[in-house]
């Protein structure tokens, strides 16, 4: 298995930058296109899941990057409520929610995992090993 040297080795990081760029498709439909309020929130929510992952890998300290983690979870919140709302203003349909929501749910496993890596880790960073 390769270490993990940059945050773009992460699969949780592959995994939500590509469910930003669903997102960001799936806004730019003509009656989600329209909305400009949720689909500027929407696309700032996503964006917000990978961008902490990013953030949070590069302050190199376990603490700091779960803190980062926890801000992920939270837009990923933000995001599966803002798919509902679209979903009931027919911006959607049921099998696109269905396919977001199961991504949702994988990235959200991931996080919590990694979390509870970090958590239990020894190794607490390269702040803390000099």
């Amino acid at each position: 298995m390769a270490s993990i040297q940059q945050f773009e080795d992460l699969v949780l990081w592959q995994k939500s930058k590509d469910f930003t760029i669903k997102i960001y498709k799936l806004t730019e439909q003509e009656k989600f296109a329209k909305d400009y309020g949720l689909k500027d929130q929407i696309r700032r929510a996503s964006v917000s899941i990978p961008s902490n992952i990013a953030e949070g890998f590069d302050r190199k300290g376990n603490k700091e990057f779960i803190q980062f983690l926890h801000i992920s979870l939270g837009s990923l919140a933000e995001v599966k409520t803002q798919l509902i709302i679209a979903f009931e203003l027919d911006y959607m349909n049921n099998e696109n929610l269905e396919m977001l929501n199961q991504e949702i749910i994988e990235i959200q496993k991931l996080l919590k995992g990694l979390i509870t890596y970090l958590k239990k880790s020894q190794l607490k960073g390269s702040k803390f090993t000099t």
